[in-house]
């Protein structure tokens, strides 16, 4: 042979196939037309390909160490020799890294999709935890076909284009020679089979659309928001495929009453100015039932009486949130005149008939906000 293919790639008569392939792959990142346009280095770049293509298959390697021509049995498009059997996945491996494998035939079993259904509760269903039954408006495997997409007695004949493969072939000319591309099969549409006889009740999918109704455990302690998955509980994948997952999405419809906060609860209580000045008990409502507080005599409007223990489930731990009762001290707007008098005489006995009023950072008057303004507090 006039040239000296494992010179041209710089290795070993021995060199293993792997460092042939990192040999090349060095070269072709130096001598790619790409990146080195002069002419003298696109002919050396054909030559690395040419040398690269017989010392990488097996047969015409043998064939060039016996001194026989490797290309007797195969068409050379050109000088160059680029012909089907370019190496075009190799170029591509030598600068992404990764080949351009054959995909070969696709499965028609796909994964299905996940679904995702709103779920609405009360207060006390999220709080304890409750058992749902959902229906659910899914795919389920053909009965009939049992996933295969076939009538049944019949199979999917082997694509008479691709033979099987899943994909076709192409071969176009470049700058470099010729190329060969693969792309998926227009007639099977890659699965390397066509189903002639499609099953009548699903019409080859493998799948039906159907309602069915599940029973769902819903945790204590789940709030507005929450995302529940059920795995394998979603929709069937075409071909029999696996299903999907199901997610329920939590909504919790507002309470007349209580105002959730994470695992507390918030009430207000509104207190007429004399049960607060004088003490009071009282009949409140919790999840759990009612039960009667005291009220201390002095209430003020803004305080809290809690109740530890009296809110929501901790969702997957032990204990649960507190109930925050907030109070609201009403003052009186209609007085009838025993009152007025009742209310005077009672001023009087404390000395309040003319308060001279308490201020408060954040509740000083206009006049004292303007001059800490202008005085730069």
């Amino acid at each position: 042979m006039a040239k000296d293919y494992y010179g041209i790639l710089g290795v070993r008569r021995d060199a293993s196939p792997e460092e042939v392939k990192k040999a090349y792959r060095r070269l072709a990142r130096e001598l790619h037309p790409d990146v080195n346009p002069d002419p003298t280095t696109q002919e050396r770049f054909k030559e690395i390909t040419q040398a690269y293509e017989v010392l990488s298959d097996p047969n015409k390697r043998k064939m060039y160490d016996l001194g026989a021509d490797p290309f007797s049995s195969a068409s050379a498009a050109g000088a160059g020799g680029f012909g089907a059997g370019f190496p075009f996945s190799d170029i591509m491996d030598a600068f992404f890294g990764t080949a351009t494998a054959s995909r070969g035939p696709r499965t028609r079993a796909r994964r299905g999709r996940n679904h995702t259904i709103r779920v609405e509760l009360d207060l006390t269903e999220t709080a304890f935890g409750t058992t749902q039954e959902l229906v659910v408006d899914t795919a389920v495997v053909c009965e009939v076909c049992h996933g295969a997409g076939s009538s049944p007695g019949t199979h999917p004949d082997t694509c008479d284009m691709c033979n099987g493969r899943g994909e076709v072939s192409q071969v176009t000319r470049s700058f470099l020679g010729q190329v060969m591309t693969s792309r998926p099969c227009p007639q099977c549409g890659g699965y390397g089979s066509v189903i002639r006889h499609p099953c009548q009740e699903c019409s080859g999918d493998g799948r039906v659309r159907t309602r069915r109704t599940i029973k769902v455990r819903i945790p204590a302690g789940v709030e507005d928001g929450t995302h529940i998955q059920l795995a394998g509980e979603g929709e069937v994948g075409p071909g029999g495929g696996p299903p999907g997952d199901l997610f329920l999405e939590i909504v919790e419809r507002p309470h007349p009453i209580f105002e959730r906060r994470g695992d507390d609860l918030h009430c207000t209580v509104h207190l007429p100015m004399t049960a607060a000045a004088l003490g009071t008990s009282l009949a409140v409502e919790t999840l759990d039932g009612t039960e009667e507080i005291d009220v201390r005599p002095g209430t003020q409007s803004g305080q809290v009486i809690p109740l530890y223990g009296r809110g929501v489930q901790r969702l997957n731990e032990t204990g649960r949130g507190d109930l925050l009762i907030h109070v609201n001290v009403e003052t009186p707007t209609r007085l009838d005149a025993a009152q007025e008098e009742l209310l005077r005489e009672l001023a009087k006995l404390r000395g309040e008939e003319h308060p001279p009023g308490k201020f408060a950072p954040g509740q000083q008057g206009f006049f004292s906000r303007l001059r800490d303004a202008f005085n730069g507090r």
